[in-house]
């Protein structure tokens, strides 16, 4: 086997386990509990119906938890990050349409210090197992959210839909899906980032790459965000914050 084979077959074999591990944590962390098909509307109001195919959009987005319920209980969450999780400050994420199961985890790492944020850590400490079901589950029901539709960085779409794997091993897209818009029957660990700030992906990028963050499954996006330059950095946030 020459030299260019060996790399190759390195790098497939670098890949096949990335993706297993992924595979493994969602089993793992995922409720096999199917909810009813509640719905709250984009303005905050629960409606009784709702189209097929937004029912198992929903239905796919969360497990347990009353979003009925928990658009009374987010009512401080949404101060900042906005009545239905569309935030205006571009270092605050957006919540619309996120996997529950991200949202819930986040917010346990927050309390048991797995990740940290003054303000973050203060609110996580409140809340309850039952009433955080029930607010990410409020959030997650919104439509997801947009960005603006302009022009993609074509450096940022490479690297998410391709990627260079002399650097990061596995493209984005395969945890995260096309156009970042998620894997939600597959891999709910891994969050929604289509449509989200730009500034905010740019810190936690730089945040992994630093090892300030280091809550993701496996520490995977520690090792990822370890061979992105700046410029790398700079256009993955660019092409996924735009994509409507």
């Amino acid at each position: 086997m020459n030299q260019d084979c060996k790399v190759y077959t390195l790098l497939g074999i670098k890949k096949y386990l990335y993706v297993v591990a992924f595979l493994s944590f969602n089993a793992a962390f995922a409720d096999t509990e199917v909810p009813s098909p509640y719905s709250a509307t984009p303005g905050g109001r629960v409606s009784s119906r709702v189209d097929a195919e937004r029912k198992e959009t929903i239905r796919l987005r969360y497990k347990t938890g009353n979003p009925i319920a928990g658009q009374e209980k987010s009512q401080l969450c949404q101060g900042c990050h906005g009545t239905n999780g569309n935030s205006t400050d571009p270092l605050i994420p957006k919540l619309a349409g996120q996997h529950i199961n991200y949202i819930s985890k986040q917010i346990r790492n927050y309390q048991d210090g797995t990740r940290t944020h003054e303000i973050m850590e203060a609110m996580a400490s409140t809340i309850s197992d039952d009433d955080l079901a029930d607010m990410a589950a409020y959030f997650a029901s919104q439509n997801k959210m947009k960005g603006s539709g302009g022009a993609e960085n074509p450096r940022g779409k490479e690297l998410f839909t391709r990627s260079d794997t002399t650097k990061m091993g596995i493209a984005c897209v395969n945890c995260h899906g096309e156009r970042g818009k998620g894997i939600e029957s597959q891999i709910s660990a891994f969050p929604v980032l289509g449509g989200q700030h730009k500034d905010y992906i740019r810190q936690q990028l730089i945040n992994f790459r630093s090892g300030d963050r280091r809550n993701s499954p496996y520490k995977i996006m520690n090792r990822i965000a370890e061979s992105l330059t700046d410029i790398d950095i700079e256009s993955l946030a660019e092409y996924v914050s735009v994509q409507p």
